[in-house]
């Protein structure tokens, strides 16, 4: 059994390398030339009653640095102007309203000023909203101007240093300094969900695939939104593996039209329950 776990740690660490080797080996799930999308979707933003406070010390430091991850796809330029509605936002905030209504209570009060951390919103988003409760660390950051790439991930036992889940893809929600990150997508890389396309409206059941490399993988798929502890949809447990090998998973799922939601793909049960994840972001029909 211990040389099957360090096989699979053998195994991730490699994977890691390729995140860090191979920056361009898959697409982020948005592009990096626009704004948050302003999908109308009303509902509650912080974390539920049961989940750890995000405002209490930050649990990432001291994380060791990482070579595991990604750089951002693309730089944006001096005077570059982003394009509104090509991003989904995921969370915390639902709409521009939202993100502005805290902005407003944090500038009286300074109300949760984890918001302005992208760091810490990363892994509340992993730990929190996702409920991945063992990813608890950002191993690495990457900022770009309205962007940030967090590389969340957890500690293993046998592992000499973190291993990254996922790379969280951020960007600012509104204007001027104290503007929120907000989660807009991850970039995937051994583990990638490409279908339903980025932004697409689907209904239910929705067909639901990427490729993925590894060993005696097993995929489970959920769909959330804002304001709900619970998935509104899950598909367990997908047997898969190999090398770059496709796979697929129809899910049904209950949301009120017009909602943002999020997909997102997860595998484990090796070292830890969830290893590797991956998000889209898309939208139930009006």
């Amino acid at each position: 059994m211990r040389a099957l776990t360090v096989g699979v740690l053998s195994l991730l660490a490699v994977l890691g390398a390729v995140v860090a080797g191979c920056g361009d080996a898959g697409p982020p799930r948005a592009p990096d030339t626009a704004t948050l999308s302003s999908s109308p979707a009303p509902t509650p933003t912080s974390p539920g009653p049961n989940s750890p406070d995000p405002t209490s010390p930050d649990p990432t430091s001291p994380a060791p640095t990482s070579p595991a991850g990604t750089t951002p796809k693309a730089r944006p330029g001096p005077g570059e102007t982003l394009i509104a509605g090509r991003y989904q936002p995921l969370w915390p905030f639902s709409s521009p309203e939202e993100a502005a209504a805290w902005q407003r209570e944090y500038r009286a009060s300074g109300h949760e000023p984890w918001h302005l951390d992208a760091r810490r919103t990363a892994i509340a988003f992993s730990r929190d909203f996702l409920g991945f409760a063992d990813i608890d660390r950002a191993v690495k950051t990457v900022t770009d101007g309205p962007h940030a790439r967090v590389h969340v991930g957890f500690r293993a036992e046998d592992a000499s240093r973190p291993l990254v889940a996922a790379v969280v893809h951020l960007m600012r929600y509104g204007p001027g300094q104290d503007a929120p990150w907000e989660v807009v997508g991850t970039d995937d890389t051994t583990l990638s969900l490409t279908r339903p396309a980025y932004g697409a409206a689907v209904g239910s059941p929705v067909t639901v695939g990427g490729r993925i490399t590894g060993v005696d993988e097993s995929i489970r798929v959920q769909v959330r939104h804002p304001g709900s502890d619970a998935p509104v949809g899950e598909r367990c447990c997908l047997p898969a593996g190999g090398e770059n090998a496709a796979w697929s998973a129809r899910v049904s799922f209950t949301a009120q039209p017009g909602r943002t939601m999020t997909i997102v793909a997860s595998t484990g049960g090796h070292v830890a329950e969830v290893e590797r994840f991956a998000v889209t972001g898309v939208t139930s029909p009006s």
